[in-house]
């Protein structure tokens, strides 16, 4: 009877580990994944009007995500890894598209990527330690959302055919110095964790010693 009711405990717990899967906060996330597709092909045939559109939905639901998980009690492990995995690939598909229309951005775009491998390898190195890598700060957060304005207006000058000298070089360098910031605080947030971890380390070693 124990056992049966175990199975059954533990069939309940799978179920309702999978419902974490499919949540508001997950679905936005999905959604800005999806969005990536027409964004590229709107904004390669230059269709500024709705690639705009597309982008600023995708900043939107960057935004309010976080919120929307916390009101509605639904934060999820899951969660938490597909919402920046959503944030990398839209910046980055963004970025590259940009790229190929708007050579200015070039310099941002080489930060961005330099940051993102950086922060991939540091959490790499975490998980290798058995450290779950830190959720996304406020930091990171501020250098998406001027990364999406920088561009949204960059983007929209385009639309208008109208030009304001250094307007969008100076944005851009807005967001290259932000992105750098969050780089740097999230490597003292990841110092710090090792830190943490050798200290509870030493500590176990010592009290198997005595």
């Amino acid at each position: 009877m124990k056992e049966e009711r175990k199975r059954i405990d533990k069939i309940v717990k799978e179920r309702v580990d999978t419902t974490d899967l499919i949540t508001v906060p997950n679905i936005l996330s999905f959604m800005r994944i999806l969005l990536i597709i027409p964004f590229a092909i709107l904004f390669l045939n230059d269709n500024y009007i709705w690639s705009t559109i597309m982008i600023v939905i995708s900043g939107l639901s960057d935004c309010v995500d976080g919120l929307i998980a916390r009101s509605l009690h639904q934060v999820s492990e899951f969660g938490k890894i597909l919402d920046p995995i959503a944030d990398k690939l839209t910046l980055l598909s963004v970025g590259i598209c940009i790229c190929i229309k708007i050579p200015e951005v070039i310099t941002v775009m080489v930060i961005l990527i330099i940051k993102d491998l950086l922060m991939l390898a540091g959490a790499t190195s975490l998980l290798k330690r058995g450290i779950r890598p830190p959720q996304a700060r406020w930091y990171g957060k501020l250098g998406t959302i001027l990364f999406y304005i920088s561009v949204g207006i960059t983007v929209f000058m385009k639309i208008i055919d109208y030009n304001i000298p250094y307007l969008s070089v100076t944005l851009l360098s807005i967001t290259a110095a932000a992105m750098i910031f969050a780089l740097f605080k999230y490597f003292v947030v990841f110092l710090d964790l090792l830190q943490n971890s050798n200290n509870s380390s030493d500590e176990n070693q010592e009290q198997k010693g005595a």
